[in-house]
């Protein structure tokens, strides 16, 4: 069997909850560089992070069910302001990010999470914290 990477991750959670959907849905996958992704973090950009591979024979499978999960997560991920789609998590730039960026190159043997992370939607700039489950606010107000 060959297998191919299909998509890479920097978190091994993230990593094994699309591994475990692929697994469920019949796919011949596995992580590769799981472990030392999740020993040594200083280490993901090195290697390319974590990476899902799928057999070569289930690639085209593969790629339809990680393109319906994708559209699955895009429909989670909705502007409050705006209830656009566009919406992505990002690094958002700022003081913290800097120092955090400066200490890793200064000390080189930590890894420090002090990186803001933000939802951010593209078509009106609102930068939102947590996404509302649309599910869990329907079940709320009855």
């Amino acid at each position: 069997m060959e297998f191919i990477p299909v998509k890479t991750f920097d978190s091994y959670i993230t990593a094994n909850i699309w591994l475990g959907k692929l697994q469920d849905a019949g796919i011949n996958c596995y992580l590769k560089d799981e472990y030392t992704v999740t020993i040594d973090p200083i280490l993901t950009n090195a290697i390319g992070g974590i990476k899902l591979c799928v057999d070569v024979e289930q690639l085209e499978e593969c790629r339809e069910l990680v393109f319906a999960f994708e559209q699955q997560d895009k429909q989670k991920q909705q502007c409050p302001n705006c209830s656009s789609l566009n919406v992505s998590y990002i690094n958002k730039p700022g003081p913290k990010n800097w120092f955090t960026a400066i200490a890793m190159w200064a000390f080189a043997s930590y890894a420090v999470s002090a990186a803001k992370h933000v939802y951010h939607c593209f078509d009106c700039g609102t930068e939102f914290d947590e996404v509302s489950n649309k599910e869990l606010d329907s079940i709320a107000e009855a």
